[in-house]
């Protein structure tokens, strides 16, 4: 690692290893993941080269949220250049949750639960640039694993469980919240502690002096809002109404924040083993509202 005109660069090669781009753990010769924090050392050896210093974002959100889903679909829009948005994916790796999801959800099936151990997290490394007409380029990088919902409860609950979620949040330059719209209309309090103590835990990393807002962008966004139409009406009226801890923490230490309503199933069944009973979800279609919007937001206020 070396810096040049004020900025730091990753560097890696045959003799002394590679830095880590997440925790800057130096690791040795051959190397595959870092020995810190469990990330690919492909991340680093991706941006050697590059004109600019990588600009992470990162997403966040409890178990079952739809954390997995709302990636995958995220990153097949960006590489189907929505919007104005173009995304390279650097290095095959990078493709495999976007895969993993696309072909899950033809089928209709949901992709497998991501699995607690961190060594087998699908990371995703996009260099994605927005074109404007009228406007400059704009380029953000979308690194970011597949977290297990139950890593990140772990590591709110006990920070440095999980070491390579703090060191994501440090070096992110904006974040993604995914809240379960569905449980908190139906009067469930778990959606809004858990996003609560997130928020607590980002701020708390932040470390700032006190009555200064963290200022890095953050989209808060309620997943299966297909469950409750109204929320796409008026987001922020509903995590108001909804999700009221979360909103007041969110008022009270973030300078720039935004509710987004988002919802990736069309129509959804429901299958039973009849061994043993067990009912299965079976996602009918898929329908995509809101994947974009929060990535776009983050992007535009970088």
């Amino acid at each position: 690692m070396w810096r040049s005109g004020g900025q730091t660069t990753y560097e890696s090669d045959a003799e002394s290893g590679t830095t880590c781009l997440i925790c800057d753990t130096h690791n040795g010769t051959g190397a595959v993941l870092c020995s810190q924090c469990a990330a690919p050392l492909s991340l680093t050896l991706s941006t050697i080269g590059a004109e600019r210093p990588p600009r992470l974002v990162t997403v966040l959100g409890d178990s079952n949220v739809g954390k997995t889903v709302y990636l995958g679909f995220l990153l097949d829009m960006l590489t189907q250049r929505a919007r104005g948005f173009e995304a390279i994916p650097k290095g095959t790796s990078s493709v495999n949750l976007q895969q993993i999801v696309i072909s899950h959800m033809a089928w209709r099936m949901f992709p497998p639960k991501t699995p607690m151990e961190s060594d087998q997290w699908n990371w995703a490394y996009y260099e994605v640039c927005q074109k404007l007409a009228g406007r400059k380029e704009k380029w953000v990088d979308l690194i970011t694993p597949d977290l297990a919902g139950e890593a990140i409860a772990a590591e709110v609950a006990s920070p440095s469980t999980f070491g390579v979620i703090q060191k994501l949040l440090n070096k992110s330059a904006g974040l993604l919240l995914l809240v379960d719209a569905a449980l908190a209309a139906n009067g469930s309090s778990q959606p809004d502690f858990f996003a609560l103590k997130l928020m607590s835990y980002v701020d708390s990393m932040a470390s700032q002096k006190r009555g200064k807002k963290i200022d890095k962008p953050v989209a808060l966004v309620l997943t299966k809002a297909d469950y409750v139409p109204e929320c796409f009406d008026n987001p922020r009226r509903f995590a108001q109404a909804n999700l009221n801890r979360l909103w007041n923490i969110c008022e009270s230490r973030l300078a720039n924040f935004e509710f987004f309503a988002s919802s990736v199933v069309g129509s959804i069944g429901y299958a039973v083993n009849e061994s043993d009973g067990m009912v299965t979800p079976v996602p009918l279609h898929t329908a995509l509202h809101g994947v974009l919007e929060p990535f776009e937001w983050i992007v535009d206020k970088l």
